[in-house]
């Protein structure tokens, strides 16, 4: 199906600019960007698939200990935190 969307000269210049640095068309880079957006695509899933089909992945799970991370890994904003909170601990930046 087709959809007609306009957007600003700026907003449609970045994302031309930004589909052909990453080697797609306008058409694939917004699809994609939808999926993700509606939750169809969620990149934890695809590692696990992968990583199954690779063999690798044992009962669904990634092994993370090794992180010090013990909460879900499927939790986008927990583990943006961890790291947040990780680097700025290691770089000494927001502790007094």
């Amino acid at each position: 199906m087709a959809v007609s969307v306009r957007l600003e000269p700026l907003l449609e210049k970045e994302l031309e600019l930004t589909a052909k640095r990453m080697g797609v068309t306008k058409s694939q880079f917004i699809v994609s960007a939808l999926e993700k957006a509606l939750g169809r695509k969620n990149p934890y899933e695809l590692l696990l698939k992968v990583k199954a089909e690779a063999g690798l992945a044992q009962e669904g799970e990634l092994a993370h200990s090794d992180s010090g991370f013990t909460g879900d890994l499927s939790d986008g904003e927990a583990v943006r935190t961890f790291i947040r909170d990780k680097l700025r601990k290691k770089h000494g930046i927001g502790t007094n």
